[in-house]
């Protein structure tokens, strides 16, 4: 049970030991073949960080605007940022035009 992702959550794990209780003869339970055999997802897996994701971002909505950072249609304006601070998280994630 503990290698098992729960997609479902509570309702799920609620749901499985119900049905475990009906099936299950003797002092044992038994989960049956309900759960998937598919493990937990790793401590180990690679989750960005903050600062990947935040690259990521400034870098897409930078696309999406060919660039323009200030202005009605610019970045800094999209993301509810005032020009400035934006330019210093790009300076800070080291993001320049023709990266």
């Amino acid at each position: 049970m503990q290698s098992y992702h729960w997609p479902g959550n509570v309702r799920e794990l609620e749901n499985v030991i119900e049905r475990a209780v009906i099936v299950s003869t003797g002092k044992k339970l038994v989960l049956g073949e309900w759960l998937s055999k598919t493990e937990a997802p790793s401590e180990k897996s690679e989750i960005p960080t903050l600062e990947q994701l935040e690259r990521k971002h400034i870098l897409e909505v930078l696309e999406m605007t060919d660039w323009r950072v200030s202005g009605e249609k610019g970045e800094a304006k999209i993301l509810g940022l005032k020009r400035t601070t934006l330019e210093a998280w790009m300076e800070k994630l080291g993001i320049r035009r023709g990266w």
